[in-house]
């Protein structure tokens, strides 16, 4: 019997709530468990259980190894003990309390035992990486080239503009417009460094629309000229191969939203990566060092 593979994406948590009704009904809606993402490596598997040696959930719990609950337990044929793994951990709130813990939407990201070949290869950015030279089509409506930053450091993430999520593409935007700032202020080191926000979502993030977002991120809006931060997005028939490169899983979600991972990377003025960013966790500050480390 043929078996269905885990893609290898990784995937974003969209955080859902419901309003309880506090008036005397004879019922209330359930409240919408609480979602964290993990990744980890997969200790042991049984019929309807995953052991796993989890790193930090920030928000949830510290690394740990703990058995969880499958919410699918199907799943458990396309695991093995040593396989690294992303998941979406649901967990109902009872007061300061988590209870019900359990896994979905797992994600094979490492096979400890390589047993067919997945559909879509992502590739991890690691530090040498020659970065190919993508396209993309910015904000002033004009094409780009990553290799023409070449001698330059060149800090990239990826957005696009419909993210609600604050602690997702709003936050990486007040990031990078905190570097700008700060790289701006010391005109050397501005010659020598470049910031590209990168949208996955070119049907929507046209060049208008890029443009009005960057303008708002910068400050300067309308008055924006946008000469060391470029707003673009590669088109259609790139974005596979772009998102892919730079470990983007993206999908789509609900009312026109896009599920998807987070990704931020440095790259060398000789056009190789120097450090990866795969969540929200890193500091503007910190990064803002390694730039002006790699500039020097």
């Amino acid at each position: 019997m043929p078996r269905k593979p885990l893609f290898l994406l990784a995937f974003l948590v969209l955080l859902a709530g419901c309003h309880q009704n506090t008036s005397s009904t004879p019922s209330k809606p359930a409240s919408a468990p609480n979602t964290f993402t993990i990744r980890g490596q997969v200790v042991s598997i049984d019929a309807t259980h995953v052991t796993l040696d989890g790193e930090q959930v920030p928000g949830f719990m510290e690394a740990m190894t703990m058995d969880y609950k499958l919410v699918d337990p199907s799943v458990v044929s396309e695991l093995h003990p040593g396989d690294r793994i992303t998941a979406k951990i649901l967990a109902d709130k009872q007061g300061d309390n988590y209870a019900n813990v359990r896994l979905e939407d797992i994600v094979v990201i490492a096979q400890a035992r390589p047993d067919y070949k997945p559909p879509i290869a992502y590739h991890v950015p690691t530090t040498g990486d020659l970065v190919p030279d993508f396209k993309l089509l910015n904000q002033s409506d004009r094409t780009i080239h990553l290799n023409q930053f070449k001698g330059k450091v060149v800090l990239m993430t990826f957005i696009y503009t419909r993210c609600q999520l604050a602690d997702f593409c709003p936050r990486m935007s007040h990031n990078f417009a905190d570097i700008d700032k700060a790289l701006a202020a010391d005109p050397a080191l501005y010659k020598q460094t470049h910031l590209i926000s990168v949208s996955f979502d070119p049907a929507y993030d046209t060049p208008k629309v890029l443009r009005s977002y960057g303008g708002a991120y910068t400050g300067n809006y309308t008055n924006e000229k946008f000469l060391h931060w470029d707003f673009a997005a590669p088109p259609e028939k790139e974005l596979s191969a772009m998102t892919q490169f730079f470990n983007v899983g993206v999908t789509p979600g609900d009312s026109k939203s896009l599920t998807h991972s987070l990704s931020t990377v440095l790259i060398g003025k000789d056009g190789k990566i120097i450090d990866w960013y795969p969540t929200n966790e890193w500091k503007p500050e910190d990064v803002l060092a390694a730039i002006k480390k790699s500039a020097a």
